[in-house]
């Protein structure tokens, strides 16, 4: 069994992107700007981290903080008024919104240029056409890591629990460009243990404490856990009971310091690319 440390890869991911911007000396830098809306304490840990992320890679970081009672249509007019900021690379909206906001229309409002998380319906388009765009942090962080680990996907049979527009629907699509052969499980797919125990590699991605266990794992399996559940003492637990699936994979993450630093690393990834193509554009 070999434990794949997210947070090691991005760490490495970072360092790259550094002496990309290192490079940039004496031109503009590549630029976040994060709409922060009420006080989510989890959404202001989430900005920190990303914050924090930008800082350490040399880029610029920007978060507006706008009250909870905002309107849809304030909203959207402040995101319009970065979109035609020609300082700036990358918008990010962080969820989740007040209830009164409908989030995606806001999405929609965001130039696909700067879409860094990559949830507008042009950037989902271009995934599901195989043309270059901004996708997804996580399905892409989730790529990024099999292929550092030197895992093959390529031939491979691939299970993904769950189909949500931010993780399992889009790492279906990824894992099958990379000629993955995938199967997309959820709430209504029968007999779900047996349909996981074929996966070379198991995506599972269902926000459920320790759901997946060793009933669902082939021996040999790669587990990737994208869950991020707070347990009964406080602790942070993935969808899949580690404990009980790690002496059957071959490789598994854990959570934490498993996939949830390589979204932030993709983030600043994309933020880094939508810069490049910004400025190629521009001249």
């Amino acid at each position: 069994m070999n434990i794949i440390y997210g947070s090691e890869i991005a760490l490495d991911i970072k360092k790259e992107l550094k002496e990309k911007v290192n490079l940039l000396k004496g031109k503009r830098l590549p630029k976040l700007c994060v709409i922060l809306v009420g006080n989510n304490p989890a959404s202001l840990s989430y900005v920190r981290g990303k914050e924090k992320g930008i800082s350490e890679v040399g880029m610029l970081s920007e978060v507006i903080r706008l009250d909870e009672s905002i309107s849809e249509a304030n909203l959207i007019e402040k995101i319009k008024f970065i979109n035609s900021d020609d300082s700036v690379d990358g918008i990010l909206v962080q969820m989740p919104l007040p209830k009164h906001i409908n989030e995606n229309r806001v999405i929609e409002n965001i130039d696909p240029s700067k879409d860094v998380d990559g949830l507008h319906p042009y950037n989902i388009g271009k995934l599901y056409l195989k043309e270059e765009g901004l996708f997804p942090c996580t399905p892409l962080g989730i790529i990024e890591m099999l292929k550092r680990r030197d895992i093959e996907i390529s031939g491979k049979n691939a299970v993904v629990i769950g189909r949500s527009k931010l993780v399992g629907n889009p790492i279906s699509k990824m894992l099958l460009d990379e000629n993955a052969t995938v199967t997309t499980c959820h709430s209504r797919t029968k007999n779900l243990s047996e349909v996981c125990k074929n996966a070379d590699i198991l995506v599972v991605a269902i926000g459920r404490e320790k759901f997946v266990n060793k009933n669902f794992v082939k021996e040999g399996a790669v587990v990737i856990d994208v869950g991020i559940n707070r347990n009964s003492e406080g602790k942070l637990v993935g969808d899949v009971d580690f404990d009980d699936v790690k002496d059957i994979a071959s490789y598994i993450t854990p959570v934490p310091k498993g996939v949830g630093p390589m979204t932030i690393a993709m983030l600043l990834s994309n933020t880094y690319k939508a810069y490049m193509k910004r400025e190629e554009v521009n001249g």
